[in-house]
């Protein structure tokens, strides 16, 4: 019995997480490419104490309405442990720039994204927050607080608190490396205990391959380990973008 619960009490814990973040997530740059047009691919699997995993993957559409403002929508499915994959949400995602690129020692830019789940008891899920990015030579260096709160949804919620942060050393276009990391402290205002934050990092890779005019495929990945017991054992993650 004691087994038992233990294991409900994990899935229980990694169910938590998966509420709240998500294996595909990326971190958020503030530029805005003005008139460019992207087919998005994201995808994401993780594990949970080897008895537990989630796979994610969504797909998007997105333009640069003005040169301050990009706006994207996707498409979401989710994948547990062995059921089917099924249609997880909607999302509307728009990315402001608030700085001319280059012309302050740090770029910042402002998410807000719009979620719709499948399951409407759930309600509406909304994210926010400032996305900042700056240069030191070839090192190029993110950080992003992010907010999040359901709204309409037939259970109560807070306003939880996560981070992003990005090292990349951009050592030729088509292929640059470094190190990502995604966090989560719970209640934006009254954080959990440490072990209680789940925490993800390590190695990545990036690139951009031009395919002549406008067009590109930009590229992203990377394998991320968890640093704390409320975080998933080990996440591997994916974008591909086609710009146009």
């Amino acid at each position: 019995m004691k087994k038992l619960a233990s294991l409900s009490a994990a899935g229980a814990l990694f169910a938590c997480n998966m509420a709240i973040a998500g294996p595909a997530d990326y971190v958020y740059t503030p530029n805005v490419e003005y008139g460019e047009r992207e087919l998005d691919f994201k995808f994401g699997t993780w594990q949970q104490n080897n008895d537990q995993s989630q796979a994610d993957h969504s797909l998007g559409l997105g333009y640069g309405v003005t040169p301050w403002w990009f706006t994207e929508i996707y498409m979401k499915g989710r994948k547990i442990n062995h059921d089917a994959t099924k249609y997880e949400a909607a999302e509307w995602e728009n990315k402001f720039q608030l700085t001319e690129t280059g012309r302050y020692p740090v770029d910042v830019g402002f998410l807000l994204e719009i979620e719709r789940p499948a399951d409407h008891s759930e309600g509406w899920e909304v994210k926010y927050g400032p996305l900042f990015q700056t240069d030191f030579g070839l090192l190029q260096l993110n950080t992003n607080f992010l907010f999040e709160k359901k709204y309409r949804s037939d259970l109560p919620s807070v306003t939880e608190m996560h981070y992003q942060w990005q090292a990349k050393y951009r050592w030729m276009p088509i292929f640059e490396f470094g190190l990502q990391g995604f966090g989560q402290v719970g209640k934006w205002n009254d954080w959990a205990p440490a072990e209680q934050r789940a925490s993800r990092v390590g190695p990545a890779i990036f690139g951009k391959i031009p395919l002549g005019g406008r067009q590109a495929i930009k590229y992203n990945a990377a394998f991320l380990v968890g640093t704390s017991s409320a975080a998933p054992n080990r996440n591997v993650r994916l974008q591909v973008e086609y710009e146009f």
